[in-house]
């Protein structure tokens, strides 16, 4: 984990790319980074994603991945149970159990306080900028935004995935998150408006 003038830093370089304040289905990136991408949201938080991170990290030349926590909060849970500031920066040359070091739990004792099981709301950015990754647990996704093109978003996809456009996040991680047979029309025609496919481009 990093110290106090580390997680300001983090929380910094998020704020240029995220809305910190905003949530889902409202518009969370500041910028039109492309096209979106979803996946679960337990998913980023686990060994096997971390080279799907690297990835994106790379196209655009940064050589760490920094991830903040937004939920809980720093005062409201992280210092004062934990005594930790909740983000981490990583090298891309870095490996899978070192993000897991960082993010997960070799224990009973820190199962609760780990990053994997006690975040709510998480973005994940390089120092670039240019890419992004926002995740939230209660409705269960993570968005994707800053492929180069749509071949390297494709390859990206197939590789690294399973990632649906927004018309299947809302049929398959977001049915199940709200527990019944449909998401609210209010809440679907918003995250459809800031997460579909611009212009009518192709898949």
């Amino acid at each position: 984990m990093v110290d106090r003038d580390g997680y300001l830093d983090i929380r910094s370089r998020s704020a240029s790319v995220f809305d910190l304040d905003a949530r889902l289905p409202d518009q969370v990136f500041r910028e039109d980074a492309g096209d979106s991408l979803f996946c679960e949201f337990d998913a980023v938080l686990t060994q096997e994603f971390w080279p799907a991170l690297c990835a994106m990290a790379r196209w655009h030349g940064d050589d760490r991945i920094e991830l903040l926590v937004l939920e809980p909060g720093l005062d409201e849970f992280y210092l004062p149970e934990c005594r930790t500031y909740p983000a981490m920066s990583l090298s891309v040359d870095a490996g899978v159990d070192d993000y897991w070091e960082k993010i997960g739990f070799t224990s009973d004792d820190d199962f609760a306080e780990s990053i994997a099981i006690s975040a709510k709301a998480i973005a994940v950015i390089g120092p670039s900028g240019r890419w992004g990754c926002w995740g939230e647990r209660d409705p269960e996704v993570a968005i994707f935004r800053g492929f180069p093109d749509v071949a390297t978003r494709d390859e990206w996809r197939e590789r690294f995935g399973p990632f649906l456009e927004v018309s299947g996040a809302l049929e398959s991680y977001l049915l199940l998150a709200f527990g019944r047979q449909t998401v609210p029309d209010a809440y679907a025609a918003t995250l459809t408006a800031n997460y579909g496919r611009p212009n009518g481009r192709r898949p």
